[in-house]
């Protein structure tokens, strides 16, 4: 009987891939025991393989608040966005990685940094299911943006066309270059 218990051994070996991926991402081993069949201690260990260090303590973020401050918001949502896309054609876990991957792929094009880990987008992905955080459309763009399910306003502003008023104060838009179409709040 296999460690996993009686799968196959391909079963097995696509769990340990996808672990391994996840664990690329960044994933901690708490990830990889929810979405993989691996145990704490298979988990541990394979985190020390691929990172050659032993995994980090301590809880996993677990507050849906987070997602709602202005950044994090946009980055959530963009996120999610291409999340959805994937869970319609791969099992929920490999489109974590492959969305949480294409993220990262959005933002190194664009010269951004990650707002948030594949941990985070594992949380995000568990509020949205068990329907603590939902979409909302912007009353103004029309994007979906995330916000608390029970605080569903009809005239919701995402953080993109209602950015707070410190927004600009620690971000430096590059100038040279760059066409900006703004556009005028009514």
């Amino acid at each position: 009987m296999s460690a996993l218990g009686s799968k196959s051994i391909m079963a097995e070996l696509k769990s340990i891939n996808l672990a391994i991926e996840l664990l690329e991402l960044g994933a901690r081993t708490q990830v990889l025991e929810a979405v993989t069949q691996l145990t704490k201690s298979q988990a541990s260990k394979l985190y020390r393989e691929v990172t050659g260090e032993s995994p980090p303590k301590g809880q996993l973020p677990f507050s849906a608040d987070w997602f709602l401050s202005w950044r994090p918001n946009i980055h959530a949502s963009l996120f999610y966005l291409i999340y959805k896309r994937y869970t319609a054609r791969l099992h929920d876990a490999e489109a974590l990685a492959k969305a949480y991957r294409r993220y990262k792929e959005i933002l190194d094009d664009s010269d951004s940094s990650p707002e948030f880990t594949i941990t985070r987008a594992w949380t995000l992905v568990r509020f949205m299911e068990s329907e603590v955080l939902a979409e909302r459309p912007c009353s103004e763009c029309g994007v979906p943006f995330i916000a608390h399910a029970q605080d569903l306003p009809d005239d919701y502003r995402c953080a993109i066309c209602n950015p707070p008023s410190r927004a600009g104060k620690t971000y430096k838009a590059p100038t040279e270059g760059v066409v900006v179409n703004h556009k005028k709040a009514g």
